[in-house]
């Protein structure tokens, strides 16, 4: 299953901008869902995860406050808010999905099955 992840760019610091992110063909409302971000020269980062039904979330401690994840099963479209965006959130930001199974939110990479191929964010200072 191949996600496809939209709403990168270029803002200012400060700034805001909503990833979205989109399963053509398969419904979400099965789907733990996650986010998670790659920087150049480091490692993949968690960034932000929602259990199956939207009614938990968590978030990875630099963008607690900032950033918000939602779900809407209707739609079958995640999304990530990110507000008071800073340079150091600059990265390539990744969509994830397990179907079935778990019913908690999962903040680890190996737990998930199918990943999209990224959405460059870039905040300038």
């Amino acid at each position: 299953v191949q996600l496809v992840e939209s709403g990168g760019g270029l803002v200012q610091a400060g700034g805001s901008l909503r990833l979205s992110c989109a399963a053509p063909g398969r419904t979400f409302s099965s789907a733990a869902m996650g986010w998670f971000r790659q920087a150049p020269g480091k490692e993949r980062e968690f960034v932000a995860a929602i259990s199956r039904d939207g009614g938990n979330t968590y978030y990875g401690d630099s963008v607690k406050g900032r950033f918000t994840i939602s779900k809407d099963n209707a739609k079958n479209t995640v999304y990530l808010q990110m507000n008071s965006l800073k340079p150091e959130d600059t990265a390539v930001y990744y969509c994830a999905a397990k179907w079935g199974g778990t019913t908690l939110v999962l903040i680890t990479d190996y737990e998930y099955e199918h990943w999209g191929q990224g959405t460059q964010v870039t905040v300038s200072s």
